[in-house]
């Protein structure tokens, strides 16, 4: 009531008081400069350095910048196990980042933070070896420029630089600034950086005692990351981008669909794919548009060629496995060039192992549903990598009795002490190339083909509807869901023999086991419709129809070897050329190497397809310049025959194991 007898008050004051005649105009002022204002100081809660308070780690851990001979400094994370006391080197050179390599988790123990990638976790903390990660130059910490799979110095190369000489000049660094070491360095990793223990064989420093290369990168066109036979692996896009955008890796490949294999599929090419996403800004993609053919390029670049033109000094532990689907062609391909150097037969060893990409540092126990009856991992660690490196690293250290060659053979679960590879026993016994025949009726026997069978068996490949090379949906390489790509090349082929498109041919019921040891051969005789044409060759042992004890193995068809090649290379990699359309023609390529017993009971299948997408990029099956640039209309269905008459046998050629 108060405030409302206030209100008409007021109004009736200004309703009486007089309004003046005019209104004057505002006159404009001169903006008054703000004084400063002082506030009160606050200290910063946060330190200008932070000492971590670490007396309680079993380690210490050290980042230095080493310096190499052209003035660029490369970020080295170093750590000591506490308490150490001549104690041997392990170095890892990556691009993946040694901080994460090196700090899994935050702990005061060094196994947990060494637990992930490129870490033998076990062998380093049980070993009490110190432990050193170091980013190559232009990754992650380290300055300079990087280069993926930078060549070594000479035509590729004009720099005074190369992964031999960082090497080099880091373990002369190390050698000299840890007080802690014995002076022995070796040098480990998987992957790209089992590529880069390679490297340091053309140039080794004093100080580097051994080396152990596992899956490393080692020929890019034939086999390994980028192409298999000249068919291009567009799955690799998204790694290539990560790598080379930024330094850090921060650039990741997008996705706009759920299923890669619809993402490829319309984006057309592997070139208009990777146009999409604006790789022409980074320097590899550019170079692998310029030389999708096996020239000078990769050739000169191909380490197992530098490796046979280079003395061999350091012993070299070469890890291979079996069922890798990323580098299943480069340990295996080192091997047989460093073995040829190795004159006194005492310098070169090789494990072979059931395993996927790096699945060796990991459990070994299994493979998807595939089972090895124990931890062949485990039994690599304890019985051949720690012995191994102790021998050459450790003072006083007993000899190893590590096999020239140590190799799980799958199907029957049992490691092989071995002299050489290939060789299926110790002594006694011999590796033939064994023919298996793809007959008429779909059928395969070691007998050849009779006269009066139909000579061909076809089908019809359509670019439009490419067989997927593992189960739809295909989900991208670098997802969360990395198990699945890391199994794929055990995957169940059912899916793939049953399809038009693909031709399944199958031994009868094996009556004894049938050991092979080595690269079965892919030998087509076959024809297209088409220009071009890719050539898909599976190995595969089929299952009996139940297994006791695994009822989802009932008629399972494991891979046992599989490739792709592309057609247009069919007479000179380096020289690309059309196909005569409907002319049967020779296509003859290795497939991997496998240690396999098919046991009795077991069939043997061998399934040809032309694509397998979206791992390889489509063959337009119309030859074009360049099949990183086809264009729709250059995509065409080509009926595809692969013959079987006398004369003119398709066959697999198969290592088989002769002898006790």
């Amino acid at each position: 009531m108060l405030r409302l007898a206030g209100l008409h008050a007021l109004t009736a004051l200004c309703l009486a008081a007089p309004a003046p005649a005019t209104l004057a105009a505002p006159q404009p002022t001169k903006a008054a400069t703000p004084l400063p204002v002082a506030y009160p100081a606050f200290p910063s809660h946060t330190p200008e350095k932070f000492t971590v308070a670490a007396g309680s780690f079993d380690h210490v851990r050290r980042e230095v910048m080493v310096p190499m001979r052209d003035g660029v400094r490369l970020h080295t994370v170093i750590l000591v196990p506490r308490g150490a006391s001549s104690a041997p080197v392990l170095l890892t050179r990556t691009p993946y980042g040694a901080d994460r390599l090196t700090s899994h988790v935050v702990s005061a123990h060094l196994g947990p933070n060494l637990a992930g990638y490129d870490n033998a976790t076990d062998v380093i903390v049980e070993g009490g070896y110190i432990r050193v990660v170091q980013d190559v130059r232009g990754k992650h910490g380290s300055e300079g420029d990087y280069v993926m799979n930078r060549p070594p110095r000479g035509p590729l190369n004009p720099t005074p630089v190369d992964h031999a000489t960082d090497t080099w000049d880091t373990i002369d660094w190390l050698v000299r600034n840890l007080p802690e070491s014995n002076g022995r360095v070796g040098l480990l990793g998987i992957s790209y950086d089992g590529f880069l223990p390679l490297m340091a064989l053309l140039e080794p420093h004093p100080a580097l005692k051994v080396v152990v290369p596992m899956n490393p990168m080692v020929d890019g066109w034939l086999g390994d990351d980028w192409f298999h036979h000249g068919a291009f692996r567009q799955q690799m896009l998204p790694y290539i981008l990560q790598q080379e955008a930024t330094r850090d890796s921060s650039v990741k490949w997008w996705r706009d669909h759920f299923d890669d294999y619809d993402a490829y599929l319309q984006a057309g090419s592997a070139g208009e794919m990777g146009r999409s996403r604006g790789l022409e800004q980074v320097g590899f993609w550019r170079d692998l548009l310029a030389h999708p053919a096996y020239d000078a390029f990769w050739r000169e670049q191909a380490v197992d060629r530098l490796l046979a033109a280079t003395p061999l000094r350091v012993p070299v532990l070469l890890v291979h496995g079996l069922w890798d689907q990323e580098d299943i062609y480069g340990a295996l391909a080192a091997y047989r060039a460093l073995e040829a150097r190795d004159t006194a037969n005492d310098r070169v060893f090789l494990v072979i192992g059931p395993w996927h990409h790096g699945q060796q540092i990991g459990d070994g126990s299994a493979l998807g549903p595939i089972r090895f009856g124990s931890d062949t991992a485990l039994t690599f660690r304890r019985e051949v990598l720690r012995p191994f490196l102790d021998q050459y690293l450790k003072e006083g250290a007993p000899p190893a009795g590590v096999a020239p060659v140590t190799a799980f053979e799958t199907g029957t679960n049992t490691w092989r002490r071995l002299p050489a590879w290939p060789s299926g026993c110790a002594r006694g016994c011999t590796v033939a190339a064994t023919p298996l025949y793809l007959r008429a009726g779909l059928r395969a026997g070691f007998e050849p083909p009779r006269g009066g069978d139909a000579p061909f068996e076809e089908y019809v490949s359509d670019p439009a509807k490419p067989v997927p090379y593992r189960a739809r949906p295909t989900r991208p390489v670098e997802d969360g869901d990395g198990e699945s790509w890391r199994r794929w090349l055990v995957d169940d082929q059912r899916e793939a023999s049953g399809r038009p498109d693909v031709l399944a041919f199958v031994s009868e019921v094996l009556t004894a086991p049938l050991k092979i040891s080595g690269a079965p051969v892919a030998d087509l005789v076959a024809s297209t419709s088409g220009t071009d044409s890719d050539w898909v060759v599976k190995l595969i042992d089929v299952y009996p129809d139940e297994v006791a004890g695994q009822p989802a193995m009932g008629g399972y068809q494991l891979m046992i070897s599989a490739d792709i090649f592309r057609g247009r290379y069919r007479e000179r990699p380096e020289a690309p050329r059309p196909l005569a359309a409907g002319r049967p023609l020779r296509y003859r390529f290795a497939l991997p190497n496998a240690n396999h017993v098919f046991r009795p009971g077991h069939r043997i299948m061998v399934q040809v397809q032309s694509s397998w997408f979206p791992l390889y990029d489509r063959n337009p099956q119309t030859f074009v310049p360049s099949i990183f640039w086809a264009r729709p209309g250059d995509y065409r269905k080509a009926t595809q025959r692969v013959f079987h008459a006398p004369g003119q046998a398709s066959t697999v050629e198969l290592p088989v194991v002769k002898g006790p």
